[in-house]
């Protein structure tokens, strides 16, 4: 631990006693503009690009918006959301395209099982079941 670990440790339990500061979760924030062409995108790239720091996603969507564009926040829609996307109720027009919203499994797969005699035992002395026919 050393010298520096042990100074910090104790400087910790003397401290000023005041209030930690939580540190805020980064989060990506990810949003729908509608653009025309490549100077509307510039100008929202230039607008966006100036914040810095820890921003909540509303203030964002407010300086998206404050260039004239309509935007809206996207929605997140984590990747392993359906292990089978390709049922037909789990597409959705508001995901994203390539995401599907969660199915609830309706169809339930049942098994039957049967027993099978052998063949080499069918027609065998010790089972008296196995050929009525004789």
């Amino acid at each position: 631990m050393g010298v520096s670990g042990t100074l910090e440790f104790l400087s910790d339990l003397v401290g000023s006693g005041g209030h930690k500061h939580k540190k805020k979760q980064l989060q990506t924030v990810e949003l729908k503009v509608r653009m025309d062409c490549d100077g509307c995108e510039l100008k929202v790239k230039n607008a966006l690009s100036s914040m810095s720091g820890y921003v909540d996603s509303n203030k964002v969507l407010k300086k998206a918006k404050s260039t004239g564009k309509r935007a809206e926040i996207w929605p997140y829609v984590p990747y392993s959301l359906v292990a089978q996307p390709f049922a037909t109720q789990a597409y959705d027009k508001k995901a994203p395209p390539g995401y599907v919203r969660k199915v609830e499994n309706t169809a339930a797969i049942g098994t039957v099982t049967r027993y099978e005699d052998p063949y080499t035992s069918m027609f065998s002395d010790d089972n008296p079941n196995a050929c009525s026919i004789m």
